[in-house]
């Protein structure tokens, strides 16, 4: 229903979005979320002093883009060396076992 929605009004780089959220989103996680899209378009403003907002808003998603894709990496990385952790854990589980089932036979 219509009513289950709010309106959480935003700004970003001095522009106010009306965002409209459901009861489920936390409007705290999108002002988090609203707060470092506006860093960092803030952050490439200091840098490149462009005058073209269009310009700032790509450069910040393209950095944004980099950071989830690098942190993205590091998770697949960190699942491959638990997967093959668990593949040595579960080669010695298995080596050790079959030792213990030939002395009980």
């Amino acid at each position: 229903m219509e009513n289950d929605a709010s309106i959480l009004k935003i700004n970003i780089y001095g522009t106010e979005y009306p965002i409209k959220s459901d009861a489920a989103t936390d409007a705290d996680y999108i002002r988090r979320v609203a707060d470092y899209v506006d860093k960092k378009m803030r952050e490439i403003d200091q840098n490149t002093h462009s005058k073209s907002s269009l310009k700032v808003a790509i450069l910040a998603a393209l950095n944004i883009t980099d950071e989830l894709f690098q942190e993205r990496g590091r998770q697949n990385s960190m699942v491959s060396k638990m997967e093959n952790k668990l593949k040595d854990l579960q080669l010695l589980l298995d080596t050790i076992l079959g030792k213990n089932d030939d002395v009980h036979q």
